[in-house]
Order: C-alpha cells, then structure tokens, then sequence
C-alpha cells in the first residue's frame, strides 16, 4: 500500500540486529538483501508515480518482493 515501509527492519523489527550480522557475514543473503531493497525502491517510485510502467510489471516486482522477503526471512529464523 502507498506509504508504507516494506524495508526489512520495519518487517521484521525483532531481527534488527541479525539483519546487520546477516549482512555483513553472509553473501547470499547481503546479495538477496539487496535485491530485496532495490525492488522495494522501485515499487515505492512507482507507488508515488515517479515511474509509471504496466500493472502487470508491476505485481510481477510484488510477487519477487514476497519471495525474496519470505526467503530472507527462513535464514533470519535459521540463524537465530
């Protein structure tokens, strides 16, 4: 929804700091970290009309934001 932050630390509050650890130790997850990112941005433009592509291309960058956020997510949990 418009507005709203889907950055992994708002998402995930409790694993703030495991974020950063993750990042800095694992480049798996730093490199999906930072598709993650650059696809929220890209949605985010979008959302404010910065960009203005196909509905379609847009749910298609959703739907990898959900995926790339629930397999984050496994490895936070797995490295907890």
């Amino acid at each position: 929804m418009f507005g709203e932050h889907h950055d992994l630390v708002h998402e995930f509050p409790q694993f703030k700091d495991k974020i950063h650890d993750l990042k800095t130790k694992n480049a798996h997850f730093a490199q999906l970290f930072d598709q993650y990112n650059d696809i929220d941005h890209e949605i985010r433009r979008i959302e404010q009309d910065i960009e203005t592509p196909s509905d379609a291309y847009t749910e298609e960058l959703k739907k990898k934001r959900v995926l790339l956020k629930d397999e984050l997510f496994q490895m936070l949990k797995s490295a907890s």
